[in-house]
């Protein structure tokens, strides 16, 4: 069996820059780079999107991990509504969860109440739920304590 290596996760937008008023505002992803529309893209396959859509992706890195999340633009077709339960989630380790959930919240997105995160190692920290514009789910931590 080979290994496995996480290259990024990826969120479906409707609205590219609407997403990165969050991932990179809030958030601080940096751009690493954005792909224009390509009709012959896979991403139309996989993710079951009708092919007079139009599609740009945005992928984007932090200080320490390059190319680790991507936001994949879907226009000219109206996005189904959410199902729920959620089936996916991103989990980020934050250094500042006060900045973050007051940037999410001036952006009228959804902010779960905070509460305790006791890992299974005994530590204790912050967890905090975050919805964006597209209803992806990001959940939001930090270890504050032993």
């Amino acid at each position: 069996m080979s290994g496995v290596r996480l290259q990024r996760a990826n969120h479906v937008v409707a609205d590219l820059d609407r997403a990165l008023a969050f991932y990179k505002g809030v958030l601080g992803f940096d751009v690493t780079f954005t792909l224009p529309p390509n009709p012959d893209s896979y991403s139309y396959a996989v993710f079951d999107i009708p092919r007079d859509a139009v599609m740009r992706f945005c992928v984007l890195s932090t200080a320490t991990q390059e190319r680790v999340m991507a936001l994949t633009e879907v226009g000219g077709i109206a996005l189904p509504g959410p199902t729920h339960p959620r089936r996916s989630a991103i989990v980020l380790e934050i250094d500042d969860p006060d900045a973050v959930t007051a940037g999410a919240r001036s952006l009228g997105l959804t902010v779960y109440p905070e509460e305790v995160l006791r890992t299974k190692d005994g530590r204790i920290g912050r967890e905090i739920g975050i919805v964006d514009a597209d209803d992806n789910l990001i959940v939001i931590y930090k270890i504050t304590g032993a």
